[in-house]
């Protein structure tokens, strides 16, 4: 009975679900599984962001088409081979009364599932669809905002709107913000999380953490990915195939104690460098000793990802710019923009480590655009702090 009150505001619809593997409650019981034993809604199709409904797939790997083979529903994919594939079909969406998000988001503009969430939204509004997002908290926190803008012209997958790198915000804030922003006629709804306040992290709710994608394997992945994901626009592994992905960074000409000394001479907030060597087992230098350093995070409260990144992906190159390289093939379905770019937003921060200049020169330009969208995002905070 308790159950079915739960389903209560979506009782008669015949639904679509957006979910991941992160999509379970307490007792892991999967939301595909619990949609599919209600009496009172009708789960008709599963919507699988990248790595797929049950989250089997490898980073920017096509998801095809299928059935769930635990329900019998449809699945239809909003991560295929080109960028089309990023939208549900307004096929795939009749006979639907309604779309319903959970995915855990880990709290960085790049991550893609808010942007899946953000085009399901715009597809919603198109077919007179209502949209419920089933709220989670931010695994690194709501109050801390960081990073740069967004410009136009550098738009991609893993930056779809103008929010900051860190963004502090929950989806179902993000939603709202959207909605607003984006000018879209659409019944939202939100289904706030209980208990949680903006200054928790992930290890502070005493919910169970389910990997987002395959390579987030702790909430302490979380906490340096909005800065160490930038390692991805460069030619220096940021530890994938590893057990410690994006925490390790480096690749087989640097010299990991040098460069511990490098960084550690940046007095960075909140983190401290040890050198280290790794073998990545697929990905980037596979087979390959690299050697780099890891990223260990001693104070969360002050420690600050997007300078951290930057400070690395400068200190590599620094320390090798011959064989030190962006990233030039197409990323997230975009050609001709380097991938660096996509991520930070514009070319502004690329072309300032090519002139030799650091973080701490861009790092006025950054609190400047870091306190307009704190201003922008005000209106949309659902949690006291």
């Amino acid at each position: 009975m308790l159950v079915e009150k739960r389903f209560a505001p979506l009782r008669g619809l015949g639904v679509g679900l957006i979910c991941n593997p992160t999509a379970v409650d307490r007792r892991l019981r999967h939301a595909a599984d619990l949609f599919h034993e209600a009496r009172s809604v009708r789960l008709a199709a599963l919507f699988g962001p990248e790595h797929g409904v049950r989250g089997d797939m490898q980073y920017m790997a096509a998801v095809g088409d299928e059935r769930d083979r635990r329900t019998g529903v449809p699945v239809h994919s909003l991560y295929g081979s080109n960028a089309g594939s990023l939208r549900p079909d307004p096929g795939k969406l009749r006979g639907l009364d309604a779309l319903i998000f959970d995915v855990q988001d880990v709290g960085a503009r790049y991550y893609t599932y808010q942007a899946t969430m953000l085009f399901c939204m715009e597809a919603a509004a198109q077919a007179k669809l209502a949209f419920f997002v089933l709220d989670r908290p931010n695994p690194i926190g709501g109050r801390a905002v960081e990073g740069p803008a967004l410009r136009p012209g550098f738009e991609s997958f893993c930056g779809v709107h103008d929010v900051a790198v860190r963004h502090g915000l929950t989806v179902g804030e993000l939603a709202g913000l959207y909605r607003e922003e984006r000018g879209l006629d659409l019944a939202l709804t939100v289904i706030s999380c209980r208990g949680w306040r903006r200054g928790m992290y992930q290890r502070d709710t005493d919910l169970p953490w389910v990997f987002p994608s395959p390579n987030m394997p702790t909430p302490e992945t979380a906490l340096v990915y909005p800065g160490m994901c930038l390692l991805e626009g460069t030619n220096v592994s940021e530890g994938r195939g590893t057990t410690r992905p994006f925490e390790l960074f480096g690749a087989p000409w640097l010299d990991g104690g040098r460069l511990a000394e490098a960084l550690a001479g940046e007095r960075l907030p909140g983190v401290r460098f040890r050198p280290i060597s790794f073998v990545p087992t697929w990905d980037k230098h596979a087979g390959a000793r690299c050697h780099g350093v890891e990223v260990m995070v001693v104070d969360r409260e002050t420690f600050r990802p997007f300078r951290t990144g930057v400070a690395c992906v400068a200190a590599a190159r620094v320390q090798d710019p011959g064989r030190f390289r962006w990233r030039t093939e197409p990323y997230e379905f975009v050609e001709h923009v380097p991938a660096f770019d996509l991520l930070c937003g514009s070319a502004r921060e690329r072309e300032a480590l090519e002139r030799g200049q650091g973080w701490r020169d861009l790092a006025a330009e950054w609190a400047r655009e870091e306190r307009a969208f704190v201003k922008r995002r005000s209106r949309h905070l659902r949690y006291d702090p």
